[in-house]
């Protein structure tokens, strides 16, 4: 019995053998990386990042001519995150979020992490599954109508999937009965997927049932600490979007049904945006027209300044609270007097992928992705020469080239695609790589194999396009931003 067995195994190997030999020539499938050279293992670097080999099924499919999406195209963001592969329709309001938008979205819940904990806050998770008693207890329970998604579990008690967590975090807090003055201002965080039972979605991520959104609550020893708390949130959301390169007003809002005595929205200006703002010329003054009159043209701030009607896209939103909600469900500290205090409160909403469509909508061509440069899922494309053209030979060099960028920066590792669909002529891929707005596009063409080696380089954000040296471009994508 054992010889035939060891005969048996000794198939199964060399079959195994075989096989994995083809697996390194084949560049079809969806993995996420390629094979590459065992030597290349031993140096310890990653294995090459292919094009081909990245689930982004869409081939930049004109979705216009999909009957199926015909009627849903209602903004640019929309249509070129659906050409692109960066999501999927699943139903109305819903989508898959692919690979490419979610390193994004990685990116920039980085960048708002940072920004966060920087000014002290401290991140956490709570439950989507709220109970209905917290809500019926803030009176919010019948004040959301329609846009609260309801459910009822097996013994009959009545759930709904939360869009904001004021409830839940107050009562959080409130079960913390050693809470001090000293540990004030408390700012949590997190960053969680919210529902929200729009009658009608459209525009894409601008306006889903199913969204990301980074929710922080405030909680203060006074009113006047409070305020304080409510500016450097206020300034963190500045920061954020100045990281991001995106030009965003702060503007006096309605506290709506959250609540409280002072709102703000960010909004980022567009065409395609729902709210209607109006912006004083002469001063800092901004509003949406919902807390105020919509004929007024005077500046109530300058006195001076005329009121212009723009249109924006709401990023973000502010509210003070006051004791709206800690006061319903004893939220308290131990003041100085070691006497039980109620405490003031904040709240502070960041629509994420709101956010990452919004930039793509302001940032963008009617034909091409632009990505706020922190937030681009790949950094730097590099396309060798198509397959059998006089520059054939340099194609070993374009891969030489992805691994020299990743020993030598650092910060660029897992930022490099090498786009090896050498089948497609090098113009082909430069208007996909166009298309889907890569920062960087790096060509390795003739000049590679002349004796001082030259690269041609495209910065997408400018459009501006120049031949390098190999020191010339380390020295370039040295200085690029990551996260």
């Amino acid at each position: 019995m054992e010889p035939v067995m060891h005969q048996v195994w000794q198939r199964v190997f060399q079959r195994l053998h075989r096989t994995s030999i083809l697996s390194g020539r084949n560049h079809s499938g969806c993995a996420e990386h390629a094979a590459v050279p065992a030597s290349t293992h031993s140096r310890n670097i990653k294995p090459t990042l292919l094009v081909s080999r990245l689930y982004q099924p869409s081939n930049l499919r004109d979705v216009g001519q999909d009957n199926r999406l015909q009627g849903e195209m209602t903004c640019k963001s929309q249509r070129l995150m659906l050409q692109a592969g960066l999501i999927h329709p699943s139903n109305p309001g819903c989508y898959y979020y692919l690979p490419a938008a979610v390193r994004s979205m990685e990116k920039l819940v980085r960048v708002i992490d940072q920004e966060m904990q920087g000014i002290g806050g401290q991140k956490l998770d709570m439950p989507s599954l709220c109970s209905a008693d917290l809500w019926k207890t803030s009176e919010r329970w019948d004040l959301m109508g329609k846009e609260l998604f309801r459910m009822k579990d097996r013994h009959g008690a009545d759930y709904c999937l939360g869009p904001t967590h004021e409830e839940a975090v107050t009562t959080l807090v409130a079960h913390q009965s050693t809470l001090s003055y000293r540990q004030l201002p408390l700012l949590l965080y997190q960053i969680t997927r919210k529902f929200r039972d729009e009658p009608k979605p459209k525009f894409g991520l601008l306006r889903g049932r199913e969204f990301y959104m980074k929710d922080m609550y405030s909680f203060d020893v006074s009113e006047e600490a409070a305020y304080q708390t409510y500016e450097s949130v206020c300034q963190a959301y500045t920061r954020v979007f100045a990281r991001l390169g995106l030009r965003c007003v702060q503007v006096q809002a309605d506290t709506g049904n959250i609540g409280g005595t002072l709102s703000h929205e960010f909004q980022l200006p567009a065409d395609i945006g729902e709210d209607r703002l109006l912006v004083c010329g002469n001063c800092s003054f901004s509003a949406n027209v919902e807390t105020m009159s919509s004929d007024r043209t005077d500046c109530p701030q300058c006195k001076t300044g005329t009121l212009v009607e723009s249109k924006g896209i709401e990023v973000g939103h502010t509210f003070y609270l006051g004791k709206k909600y800690s006061h319903v469900f004893k939220a308290t500290f131990s003041n100085a007097q070691n006497k039980p205090s109620i405490a003031e409160m904040g709240c502070y909403g960041l629509g994420v992928t709101r956010i990452l469509a919004a930039a793509i909508e302001v940032m963008s061509t009617e034909d091409a992705i632009r990505w706020p440069g922190l937030l681009a899922p790949y950094q730097v494309c590099v396309l060798p020469p198509k397959k059998g053209s006089k520059a054939d030979e340099a194609a070993g060099l374009a891969e030489e080239l992805v691994h020299t960028l990743g020993e030598t920066l650092p910060h660029l590792r897992g930022e490099v695609v090498l786009d090896d669909r050498i089948q497609m002529t090098i113009g082909k891929r430069l208007k996909d790589a166009s298309r889907l707005g890569y920062p960087y596009v790096v060509v390795v063409g003739q000049g590679a194999l002349e004796d001082t080696a030259k690269f041609e380089v495209i910065c997408q954000q400018t459009g501006e396009t120049m031949f390098v040296s190999k020191d010339g471009l380390l020295d370039l994508l040295g200085r690029v931003e990551t996260v």
